[in-house]
């Protein structure tokens, strides 16, 4: 049999950890097949996994890549809990210590202790009084969640929508989010910064996702018109200090992959929306140029 050190050396294994689409329906990850061809022309050997398949022995892996996971809000609880137990059998990226950390947003408040600047968010556990604001447009969602699900802005005059929405957070057992709509998002779009390795790899805008009036518990549009972006050096330099802000090991290659979302703030000034370190879209289909850094990147760290 051959020994996991020979496997290693030779053509490493590594999952690709995604969710199961519902039957009938394509995987809405895009860049998951690109990826598994890139690693598997490098020399890899890639396989597509789901996260909540019983039958996957994750210890045959010499790496575990989380990936498109996107079901994981609603199942927070169960996936921190997976992450943990893959991590006992063979190497996770990104580590377990990172994704039980990265799901709660209530890491917004550790970011700005840390001098780093972020959208301003209160939080309103089940049980808190609802302390909305009055005299401006804001957006109530809640801590564990993905794509704009659950999330909503609200003008001062819809208060008492907003009351239902925080109440029926509550009901699910959820912190909710309070936090002013920066207007920046309607002009200059949301931007995310990729790094991989440990570099930065490449940037993406999009527009507003939260339409006025739209419901919390509506489908929204998590991306849209997408398009390539460059950076300024002010989100650059933001997006670093962000992450050197992340708690993890001593291990300094701890973050095989890494999102960084920045907006406008009320001063013209980016501001970091959130961090992406579980299972964010890497957008390669803009940046096909990142795929072999990326295949070549994940190579490196299950050897």
């Amino acid at each position: 049999m051959e020994s996991a050190v020979a496997r290693t050396a030779a053509r490493p294994r590594i999952a690709l950890a995604t969710y199961r689409p519902e039957e009938g329906t394509p995987s809405a990850d895009q860049d998951l097949p690109v990826l598994r061809e890139a690693l598997e022309t490098a020399g890899a050997r890639a396989e597509i996994t789901h996260w909540d398949d019983p039958a996957v022995d994750w210890a045959d892996f010499d790496l575990v890549v989380i990936r498109s996971t996107w079901d994981y809000s609603w199942r927070a609880e169960e996936f921190v809990a997976w992450a943990e137990r893959v991590a006992k059998l063979t190497r996770l990226a990104n580590p377990a210590a990172v994704v039980r950390w990265n799901t709660d947003k209530r890491y917004l408040g550790e970011l700005a202790a840390a001098g780093v600047a972020t959208v301003p968010t209160r939080y309103l556990a089940p049980g808190d009084p609802a302390d909305l604001p009055d005299g401006h447009e804001y957006v109530v969602k809640p801590t564990s969640g993905a794509g704009a699900r659950l999330a909503a802005r609200y003008r001062p005059e819809e208060r008492e929508t907003a009351r239902r929405h925080l109440a029926g957070l509550h009901e699910k057992g959820l912190t909710a989010m309070v936090q002013p709509y920066l207007r920046g998002v309607d002009t200059s779009g949301e931007r995310a910064l990729q790094f991989f390795g440990g570099r930065f790899l490449h940037a993406a805008r999009k527009g507003a996702v939260l339409e006025p009036g739209t419901a919390y518990d509506a489908e929204k549009i998590p991306h849209p018109r997408l398009e390539a972006w460059r950076p300024t050096p002010a989100e650059l330099a933001l997006a670093e200090r962000a992450l050197a802000a992340v708690p993890h090991g001593p291990d300094e290659d701890a973050l095989l992959y890494a999102r960084v979302d920045v907006v406008d703030g009320d001063d013209g000034l980016p501001c970091v929306m959130e961090l992406e370190l579980v299972e964010p879209n890497l957008f390669l289909r803009l940046h096909p140029e990142s795929v072999p850094v990326v295949a070549e990147a994940v190579i490196r760290a299950a050897r």
